[in-house]
């Protein structure tokens, strides 16, 4: 299926009741650093913390009334698991989450707020897919994709939509890159309204396929990601390296210290939570791996989920 601005356009009807229409944040210091004016889509005020509410609750939205009666089914350990279950509750449907045994207990106990049902399994690929496999053909449930899914992609468009709302005169704008949804649907967003507006990608160094994979025209897996940026480790699905390609005009590497340099400098300034996955845009500036004087850059941050006891610039806190 090819995704288009009517599909994301339609997503945004759909589900702008049941998200939060986040703000864009300036700030003055940060404009001064990077020698540019930019603008923080701040999704880490977003329902359940992350831009994943948007995608999950648009698919569960067009499910069918006999597909939603059985419910939904994903394997995920962050973002998407607790977006999936939201989305579920809000139908009144089954969600069953596929979640390895290694998963954060707060991201368990998330899930579970939502009255999901939560299956774990071996902290494999091999065994989160085969274990939601099985449960497919138990419950009958849909399996919706955490980000290879055109129904997920048209939804996280619609954080494009309502920053260029907000901010119509862009020149760029920088997303993180983990398995590709965000950037698929973003990218589609932009270029449909204004393809002179640039669209870079951006993600870890230890977690580098999608560049690599652009680089050489086909997927390059993701086999041994090493970043503190959990959210970025997922490899590219093909429904989104196939936006990638037609869309995004870059993507740029940021190292872990860069990641935390950027991660740290938006909490002290802008006061807002950030977890690294959602720090790399603006890492791509602050520690010059991007030179854009002048420009208007937007920058997403994808989310604002982490461990507050293992905060990576302290020592862990004492009970």
């Amino acid at each position: 299926m090819t995704l288009t601005l009517a599909d994301i356009r339609a997503a945004h009807t759909r589900i702008k009741d049941r998200i939060h229409r986040t703000p864009v944040m300036t700030s003055a210091a940060l404009n001064e650093k990077a020698g540019a004016q930019l603008f923080f889509k701040c999704e880490n005020l977003q329902k359940i913390g992350a831009f994943k509410a948007r995608g999950a609750t648009n698919a569960v939205a067009l499910l069918s009334d006999e597909q939603a009666r059985r419910g939904v089914v994903t394997h995920s350990s962050g973002n998407h698991a607790a977006a999936l279950a939201r989305a579920a509750k809000l139908r009144g449907i089954p969600a069953y989450i596929v979640m390895p045994s290694n998963s954060p207990q707060a991201k368990l106990a998330s899930v579970r707020r939502y009255g999901a049902e939560v299956i774990q399994c071996e902290p494999t690929m091999t065994a989160r897919e085969s274990t939601a496999q099985s449960v497919v053909e138990r419950t009958g449930a849909t399996f919706v994709h955490p980000y290879n899914d055109v129904r997920v992609m048209a939804g996280q468009g619609t954080t494009a939509l309502e920053l260029l709302e907000d901010v119509p005169d862009l020149t760029d704008i920088l997303c993180p890159v983990g398995g590709g949804g965000l950037i698929s649907g973003v990218s589609v967003a932009v270029k449909s309204i204004n393809p002179e507006i640039r669209v870079l990608g951006v993600e870890p160094q230890g977690a580098d396929d999608a560049a690599r994979s652009l680089a050489a025209g086909h997927i390059i897996p993701s086999t041994s990601p090493n970043t503190i940026a959990d959210g970025l480790r997922s490899s590219l699905g093909e429904l989104t390296f196939e936006q990638i390609q037609l869309h995004v005009d870059g993507i740029v590497t940021v190292s872990e210290n860069e990641i935390l340099h950027a991660m740290r400098a938006i909490w002290e300034v802008l006061k807002i939570i950030v977890e690294p996955s959602g720090a790399v845009g603006y890492g791509a500036l602050v520690d010059g791996q991007l030179d854009l004087p002048g420009r208007r850059i937007g920058i997403i941050l994808t989310g604002g989920n982490l461990d507050l006891d293992t905060l990576p610039w302290t020592t862990p806190a004492k009970a």
